[in-house]
């Protein structure tokens, strides 16, 4: 099974097509901004789940925010997951550097 992903900037997100067919198989939700990527929401399709589709996700948009020099802010519970079982995106992610105490 093949797994395409590309970014629809237009809807705000990354869809995964496989096989080359025309129908979505799963979709990441963002929010971008000039220095920043919120993966907000991944959703991949109940016949296409446990079949890559949403590691596709992952690593097809976190090489491209990776080469636009964005950090990651994962928002998303599947995000979260799987950066944290692949440390070498682990420097992607966004760290606050406000220094704004109470």
């Amino acid at each position: 099974m093949a797994v395409e992903v590309s970014d629809a900037p237009g809807d705000k997100r990354y869809e995964a097509r496989v096989d080359g067919k025309a129908e979505v198989a799963g979709v990441a939700e963002y929010i971008r901004t000039a220095e920043l990527i919120a993966f907000v929401h991944t959703e991949v399709s109940p016949e296409h789940e446990g079949r890559g589709v949403g590691a596709a996700l992952a690593r097809t948009s976190l090489d491209e925010a990776r080469a636009a020099n964005l950090r990651v802010l994962a928002t998303c519970p599947f995000y979260a997951g799987w950066i944290a079982r692949h440390p070498e995106y682990q420097d992607l992610l966004y760290q606050s550097r406000s220094k704004v105490s109470d």
